[in-house]
């Protein structure tokens, strides 16, 4: 007799994603969140419809398609957005960006604002948080004038699963793998072989939100940032959805508010509303007066 894991394995085996279905996910995914798969993806697609098809025990991508458009708590639709998106980062990634914030941006900041003023940081996405908490380590440890200010962090994804992660903590050791030992030692506690748990003071200092930058419902809130933090996110959008994603980052940033993106992605190709800012180490997009 076979077992339960069996049986769902046997199912998945005859289980099959025709091009018409894919081309029908791809255009619902891409409506909902403005992320658009190619054909190049069609393998890490129909691996994730199909796990999730076993996982409602729906017997056909029609009907898992069907229960999961439908559905009136839309659970499904959360879970199959966080089986479909990435999350693949590290600590202290793309570090010249970090010391273009503290050596540059954020002086430029402090320049126009009054001691014990409050500087708001948007960063998105939040993947499993080792981006929101770089950016509070490096101001920690780099920017002399953090004393003088309230600095908020905001940090945001689509993935529900990941926020849970992010307010946890907990890092292998390949994610802390580019940070210095000091600064291992002094912010992190080791809980297990290969496991490292940042400090309750940087976790409580980052506000971890659920935000998907395709439904303005969501991103109306998000208003008054001085610095956004959106790397390696528009490389997974096609230009209506990048252009999309520069209005609401434009929305979000005061007069003046700097735009950091990732090394491969250019906010000159995408909208005339930034003006091009180009420091020793990094190149930003500025918000203009």
């Amino acid at each position: 007799m076979l077992s339960e894991l069996d049986q769902k394995s046997a199912v998945a085996d005859k289980l099959v994603i025709t091009d018409s279905d894919f081309e029908k996910f791809r255009d619902f995914f891409y409506r909902k969140t403005g992320i658009k798969f190619e054909n190049s993806k069609r393998y890490f697609v129909d691996k994730r419809l199909i796990d999730r098809i076993t996982a409602t025990e729906t017997e056909s991508f029609r009907q898992y398609f069907s229960f999961m458009r439908f559905q009136a708590s839309g659970h499904e639709q959360q879970a199959l957005i966080n089986a479909m998106t990435v999350n693949e980062t590290y600590f202290y990634r793309e570090e010249y960006q970090f010391e273009c914030l503290v050596e540059n941006v954020m002086n430029e900041i402090a320049a126009s604002k009054r001691p014990g003023d409050t500087i708001r940081i948007w960063s998105i996405p939040s993947s499993t948080g080792e981006e929101p908490y770089s950016i509070g380590l490096y101001l920690l440890e780099k920017w002399p004038q953090l004393d003088n200010f309230e600095v908020e962090i905001v940090s945001s994804d689509i993935d529900s699963n990941v926020l849970d992660k992010c307010a946890q903590g907990i890092y292998n050791e390949r994610s802390v793998s580019g940070l210095p030992a000091r600064v291992l030692k002094k912010y992190f506690t080791q809980i297990g072989v290969g496991k490292y748990q940042i400090s309750i003071d940087l976790r409580e200092a980052v506000k971890f939100t659920q935000v998907n930058l395709a439904q303005p419902t969501q991103t109306r809130a998000y208003r008054g940032f001085d610095v956004v933090f959106c790397r390696n996110l528009l490389i997974y959008f096609d230009d209506a959805s990048r252009r999309n994603a520069a209005d609401v980052f434009y929305d979000a940033l005061l007069p003046n508010g700097f735009v950091f993106l990732g090394h491969s992605e250019s906010m000159s190709r995408i909208s005339s509303l930034y003006k091009v800012r180009k420091f020793p180490k990094a190149m930003v997009y500025q918000k203009p007066a």
